[in-house]
């Protein structure tokens, strides 16, 4: 289940991608499915990096790919990589954990090259504060929510560095009553309700039905659980110089500072 829409990053042979606060790899192993682009996932979590590499195995053994993956741990306010050295960054579900979420937008910027596109996604702020009303746990757990975002808040920030914003939509408007029932009944997972939902969840991602997707696309304007916001770094692509292909080594070599 990806939030960020591939067709808006506007992803081209041979690029570099950055999967930032990739978590257990959603976004980079669909990529590396779907195009030949070489990604790099990066978070915090030891344990999440290593259930991301092992999920994206399997595919890379049955030569399933069409992209490159990397995956390594690091510290999204100090990101290992030189200036502009990314075509494209994602940063899906991250910048509400984290304090100082304004010197992560200021890393992305470091790292992306000009015309490059960011897209940010964030928990979209009315089915978030409903969580938190419900629940005083959810947002206190470590490592959890620290904040709600407005999505005008947000985009001023992004828009502060230079940034032109180009597109939005919000995404999983059936999760947002999975996350209220949740947080209604905290600590309670095994609850008939809320196994029954989650069934209901894995049903419909692995078989998509038309009668689900065409309710989610109905409801994801007021429900959607996560808004996802797309920009383009100024600078004029005409300019710039078309990326090399690398072996993942040399990828890695070029791209991660000294």
């Amino acid at each position: 289940m990806i939030t960020v829409d591939p067709a808006l990053l506007n992803l081209k042979p041979g690029q570099r991608v950055l999967d930032l606060g990739c978590g257990e790899g959603r976004h980079a192993i669909h990529l590396m499915l779907t195009d030949a682009v070489d990604i790099f996932g990066i978070d915090l979590s030891l344990r999440d990096i290593t259930t991301a590499s092992e999920r994206a195995q399997p595919f890379i053994t049955a030569g399933q790919q069409t992209g490159r993956v990397q995956f390594g741990v690091g510290n999204a306010l100090q990101l290992p990589f030189v200036d502009d050295f990314f075509d494209v960054v994602i940063c899906s579900e991250v910048l509400e954990h984290i304090e100082d979420y304004q010197g992560v937008l200021a890393e992305i910027n470091r790292v992306l090259k000009p015309s490059g596109i960011f897209a940010a996604t964030v928990p979209a702020f009315f089915p978030e504060w409903v969580c938190w009303k419900l629940s005083d746990a959810y947002h206190q757990v470590e490592g959890g929510h620290i904040r709600i975002f407005r999505e005008k808040h947000l985009r001023r920030n992004i828009e502060a560095l230079g940034h032109q914003f180009f597109a939005r939509h919000k995404a999983h408007a059936l999760h947002a009553p999975f996350w209220w029932l949740k947080c209604l009944l905290w600590g309670r997972d095994e609850h008939p309700a809320i196994a029954a939902y989650h069934r209901f969840l894995v049903w419909d991602l692995m078989q998509k039905p038309r009668l689900t997707r065409w309710l989610e696309k109905l409801c994801n304007p007021i429900l959607g659980k996560s808004i996802a916001l797309y920009f383009v770094k100024p600078g004029q692509p005409e300019t710039q110089v078309a990326p090399v292909q690398t072996s993942n080594k040399e990828s890695a070599e070029q791209g991660i500072a000294a």
